[in-house]
């Protein structure tokens, strides 16, 4: 799209990015798909920052996509444990091993193969298509929705099917017939740096030509989704101590935490130390308190009260649920949930106390 002075939207950016862009981000100036795959999955609803470090002992642990299909999903789980919204590492997991099965260990290179990997959508696979193979893909994850909707006016929330489809026609359009990596290399810069909740109009390279500027709409363009109450849920985690180690069960796949390794759960204390006994054999005796745990996930807000039993006589199971005894420290470090290491150092540091 040209402006009216002659140079395209395409061209202010990319003579943007090669100034004022990032250019020292560990998975830039690669061309082997795999960290180019991983990173794009990483930052997925995550921010740099954030995203760094574990991308760093991710490929230290898992250098190429063999060694990624081949790990157990426990190993997977715990490297990604803290990054949240695990159904990624899961999908991760599964596409390392689908590369291997059906494409040789080879990261394929038709768009359509790449977006078909579990985990992938459209605007993940055209990024990994322009980085990886220098192909001409638009993006459009939810800092490039903010651009274009204010750069171009583009009203309503873009997560209406609407407004979704005028963002995607809008961002194909755009689509330089060269350097099409520093273009889409600034359009994510632009999206994270400048154009962001409160943008920095002062700086940007779009300032002469941005609708959401001249017409003073940068805090109404994007939309904001539709405001619903955020509901709020309660639940009771069993935390069961046998010496100096705790029971954590495996959470069913699908769902929330699928695959990691957590407390089970309980509606109340009464049916925890139920709980404790029927499912566990574990004959137990309340051991003190932990304060609740606030955990916000996308659509609800929970509140875990901690259930501490200490385990006066364990009786055999024959059909107990996949669960292990686990010290602390090591705990700790296993494949669980956020909430649940913040329990887990609440009490350490509570037995640390306790010590002579």
């Amino acid at each position: 799209m040209e402006n009216a002075d002659g140079r395209t939207f395409a061209g202010r950016l990319i003579a943007w990015q090669r100034e004022a862009g990032r250019h020292d981000l560990p998975w830039q100036r690669l061309r082997d798909p795999y960290p180019i795959w991983l990173s794009e999955i990483m930052l997925q609803q995550t921010q740099v920052a954030a995203v760094i470090p574990y991308f760093q002992r991710f490929v230290d642990r898992f250098p190429d996509i063999r060694s990624l299909a081949a790990a157990g999903e426990d190993e997977v789980l715990a490297l990604w444990s803290g990054l949240g919204y695990y159904a990624r590492a899961r999908n991760l997991h599964r596409a390392a091993q689908q590369v291997v099965e059906r494409h040789g260990g080879e990261f394929p290179r038709a768009f359509a193969h790449i977006a078909d990997l579990p985990g992938i959508g459209r605007s993940t696979a055209g990024a990994i298509a322009v980085f990886a193979f220098g192909a001409r893909h638009a993006i459009l994850d939810g800092n490039v929705k903010r651009v274009l909707a204010r750069c171009f006016g583009i009203a309503g929330y873009p997560g209406e099917r609407r407004t979704a489809e005028q963002l995607w026609t809008c961002a194909e359009a755009l689509l330089p017939l060269q350097d099409i990596e520093a273009y889409t290399q600034g359009l994510m810069d632009l999206g994270a740096t400048l154009c962001v909740r409160r943008p920095r109009c002062e700086v940007c390279p779009m300032q002469q030509v941005c609708v959401a500027r001249r017409e003073g709409r940068t805090d109404e363009l994007p939309a904001s989704r539709p405001r619903k109450p955020v509901p709020e849920r309660a639940t009771v985690m069993l935390v069961l101590q046998r010496g100096s180690e705790v029971l954590l069960e495996k959470r069913p796949a699908p769902g929330i935490w699928g695959g990691l390794w957590s407390f089970p759960e309980a509606q109340s204390r009464e049916q925890a130390e139920e709980l404790s006994r029927l499912r566990f054999g574990a004959v137990a005796e309340q051991a003190g308190t932990l304060p609740d745990v606030r955990h916000g996930f996308t659509h609800f807000a929970l509140t875990i009260s901690p259930a501490v039993l200490r385990v006066t006589r364990l009786e055999p199971r024959a059909s107990a649920p996949a669960h292990v005894w686990l010290t602390l420290d090591d705990a700790i470090g296993a494949a669980v949930p956020a909430p649940v290491r913040r329990i887990l150092r609440s009490l350490r540091g509570r037995s640390e106390t306790d010590l002579p």
